[in-house]
């Protein structure tokens, strides 16, 4: 699910405030999209109203550098309630409260009553997957990490990792975690349509929009990542590295080259609802009124908590198992390398996804949800507000917090303080965990104190969002980035299966290139040459003949073009090309990412000391000279 903006296209470095960019959801609110002063516009009826509350976004953008937005390239997804259930118009955020100097989270914690099917076998190479054409890890009671005898075989190419940047593993000390979409990989199919039918009830029964909407329905795999959505005009955009538009639709209406204007699913139906009924749509309210109301719904479906307690009470039915990332963090660890988890989600929320990805490799066995999987980490920050996180002149109080009750407590720089009239602090934690400490809030210079990191350049994090993970962890800090891209895996399968098709593509554009030569020739001739009747006639004769055949060759490559583009998505195509150019996307990831792959566990799959290197660049006038 989608919603978002415009990318300039005068500035060469980045977006402007006043540019908007494709969505995905992000489970908690980020410091960046909460605005003291906003207002919203509101549908009811005949006339506009007001929130008395200031209603603040809870959406990560995706894409570039502008601190007014968060912005990333990740696909874009509706991150709301739940459709059938009874309406909660009443927002139940979580309100700090006071208790004896300890500041209490949340009013009604998530509750962790759910089951989980036990599922050790895991292949971590699809042996179905035979365009590579080598031998994959067998799959057994344990997976086939680097470090169990055997491991270091060959790795499948969805299953690789790409580097931009050489990066030496040796130098890195402490490795970091994003959760969700990183760890947790959220399943589209249930998760996206859950927030999609949340946010849809939420515009109709909160922000006043005609009950028509509850008939709509939602194909989640319409929407891809690096997606530009122009909030004033709506139209939904797909830009090349030079911010050129390729691919654009108004609604659901493909644009004609000459429509392509440069300023996801439940947006364009919005547009395409304006555009049909525009007696049903206040006078006054436009797309970017409409858009502004799609983020509050997403907002308020954050604020009451229905999407997390719904993951909750079933994180089997919207996440996917990975048993591959237990063994991973415990090669990590056994290298003598801090891990540490930094996420947006509070800490109810956190402590049952962590358990439902760590349970089944836990070594009591138990499937209670507990905090056994603390012991994979250093250091835990819930509630990090990133990326506001990741600024150097963040001043945001840490706290840190006591496991069972999720109580807080204020710390100076991570030492607990005593509370008001007492010598010494009223809290410590207990447990089988006290080597890792949670806390919620905070700064990155909170992180670097509790982890004793001297240089940012040992670092390497892990997250899939562009901005609020990579582009700021990158250009602010000097850390080490890995940006996970799901859709790689399925994007470089394709890859391989159509190479033959690309050759072809190449050789009818070259083809098409040497015709158009000969006809420039000829009617250089024809127009500059003294020439007999006879050979003007004979010549003319030659052109069209060349016409035709350049028709052909033309038609023959735009229509193999366009199989190709739809092979990998019917509407946008291939995630890291625009035609023959790298997207939009695609340039963000090589400027900001040092690595890219398509699950976070991919990292078990090579040695934690390993020496990543980036292939060879390659210009316009090599590309023919030096074989591929």
């Amino acid at each position: 699910m989608l919603v978002a903006g415009v990318i300039p296209l005068c500035n060469p470095t980045g977006i402007s405030e006043s540019d908007t960019l494709l969505l995905r959801p992000s489970l908690s609110p980020t410091s960046s999209s909460h605005h003291p002063n906003s207002k919203c516009c509101l549908f009811n009826s005949s006339t506009m109203r007001i929130l008395r509350k200031p209603v603040s976004l809870c959406l990560s953008l995706f894409s570039p550098e502008s601190s007014a937005l968060s912005s990333s390239s990740s696909r874009i997804r509706f991150a709301s309630g739940i459709l059938g259930q009874s309406d909660r118009s009443h927002s139940h955020s979580h309100s700090p409260g006071k208790r004896k100097g300890i500041h209490t989270v949340g009013g009604n914690p998530l509750q962790a009553s759910y089951s989980m099917e036990k599922n050790h076998e895991t292949v971590v190479a699809d042996n179905s997957s035979h365009f590579l054409h080598m031998d994959s890890c067998d799959g057994g009671q344990e997976p086939r990490i680097w470090s169990t005898p055997g491991g270091g075989c060959k790795i499948d190419l969805g299953k690789r990792i790409f580097c931009n940047r050489s990066l030496n593993m040796k130098n890195i000390v402490a490795v970091g975690f994003d959760m969700d979409y990183t760890l947790a990989q959220y399943k589209p199919e249930t998760f996206e349509s859950l927030a999609y039918e949340g946010t849809v009830r939420k515009l109709v029964y909160d922000l006043g929009y005609p009950r028509e909407l509850l008939d709509w329905t939602f194909d989640w795999k319409y929407m891809v990542r690096g997606l530009v959505l122009d909030k004033k005009r709506g139209n939904i955009l797909k830009m090349d590295r030079h911010k050129y538009v390729k691919v654009a639709y108004h609604g659901f209406k493909e644009l004609s080259k000459e429509d392509k204007v440069a300023e996801a699913y439940l947006f364009a139906q919005l547009v395409d609802f304006k555009d049909k009924n525009p007696g049903k749509v206040p006078k006054g309210v436009d797309y970017s009124v409409i858009y502004k109301d799609v983020r509050a719904a997403v907002d308020l479906c954050h604020r009451d908590g229905t999407l997390k307690q719904m993951v909750a009470k079933d994180p089997n039915m919207y996440i996917n198992e990975d048993t591959s990332i237990v063994p991973m963090l415990k090669m990590l660890r056994d290298s003598g390398r801090s891990t540490f988890l930094v996420t947006n989600s509070l800490w109810d929320y956190t402590n049952i996804v962590m358990n439902f990805l760590c349970e089944s490799r836990t070594l009591d066995g138990s499937r209670k949800c507990n905090f056994n999987w603390l012991r994979y980490f250093d250091v835990v920050i819930t509630g990090s507000a990133k990326p506001g996180f990741f600024h150097d002149g963040n001043r945001a109080n840490l706290f840190e917090v006591e496991h069972e009750s999720g109580m807080l407590i204020n710390t100076d720089n991570g030492s607990p303080m005593a509370q008001v009239g007492s010598s010494s602090p009223a809290f410590s934690l207990k447990g089988t965990n006290k080597a890792c400490r949670v806390f919620q809030g905070g700064s990155v210079g909170h992180l670097h104190k509790l982890l004793s990191i001297e240089s940012s350049a040992q670092v390497l994090y892990v997250g899939d969002h562009i901005y609020g993970d990579i582009l700021r962890s990158k250009k602010v800090l000097g850390w080490r980035t890995m940006l996970v891209v799901p859709e790689l895996e399925r994007e470089v399968g394709l890859l391989w299966e159509l190479r033959d098709n690309r050759k072809r593509l190449r050789l009818l554009r070259n083809e098409r290139d040497l015709i158009e030569d000969k006809m420039h020739h000829l009617k250089w001739s024809l127009k500059f040459e003294d020439i007999s009747a006879e050979e003007r006639q004979k010549l003319s004769s030659e052109y069209k003949a060349l016409e035709s055949e350049r028709d052909q060759v033309r038609f023959s490559h735009q229509d193999a073009q366009r199989k190709c583009h739809q092979m990998f998505h019917e509407t946008w195509g291939q995630l890291m090309k625009t035609g023959y150019q790298n997207s939009r996307f695609a340039h963000q990831v090589e400027r900001f990412a040092c690595l890219y792959t398509s699950q976070v566990s991919n990292l078990s799959l090579y040695s934690p000391d390993k020496y990543y290197r980036p292939s060879e660049d390659y210009m316009p006038h090599e590309f023919d000279i030096i074989p591929l």
